[in-house]
């Protein structure tokens, strides 16, 4: 069955034949930690939970931060197959370029558990807004240089201080919402 993978680290995405089990995703991983993105339409994105803690090469995918190596398969009524969207247009979206502050801040998470993509609830005028903390990252390196410094410190000080990230996320969140209201 025809899919594709990404692999970053060397700028390569591959058409591949691969049979579809229950463990496909786990074997190309060698792992049991998947994250799953939905950000081609009909297809699902594959990539380990585990790559930024393994400091795995960043690229982006539609304008989405994904980590590490990448199995793309296509996806309808939750079932896995061959993908639909051409090699091409997959390629358009592909970006590998990486700025500095998004750089500094996946290295400096690499020695923390934190899912990019685990949601995160914070409370704006008393209405539930769920994020994650790749949506956080992705706000933070649109601020100024000054706000993204500040980010990059306090994020320092809080995995130095063995201090939860995910709640400086979440705090980070809602300062974020907060300057946009």
């Amino acid at each position: 069955m025809k899919a594709y993978t990404i692999n970053p680290q060397k700028k390569e995405l591959k058409e591949v034949d691969i049979e579809i089990l229950a463990n496909t995703a786990y074997t190309f991983f060698s792992s049991i930690l998947i994250d799953e993105s939905e950000i081609i339409s009909k297809h699902i994105i594959y990539t380990d939970a585990n790559a930024v803690n393994s400091n795995k090469t960043p690229f982006f995918l539609g304008g989405q931060l994904l980590v590490g190596d990448a199995l793309i398969l296509g996806r309808e009524d939750f079932i896995d197959m061959e993908v639909t969207i051409y090699k091409d247009e997959l390629v358009e979206l592909v970006k590998y370029d990486m700025s500095q502050f998004y750089t500094d801040a996946l290295l400096t998470l690499s020695c923390t558990e934190l899912n990019l993509y685990r949601t995160i609830d914070v409370m704006i005028n008393d209405e539930k807004v769920s994020l994650n903390a790749e949506w956080v990252l992705s706000t933070f390196n649109i601020a100024d240089e000054r706000t993204k410094e500040y980010f990059l410190n306090e994020l320092k000080k809080v995995i130095d201080s063995n201090q939860s990230v995910e709640e400086y996320m979440k705090k980070m969140a809602g300062l974020a919402l907060n300057a946009a209201s």
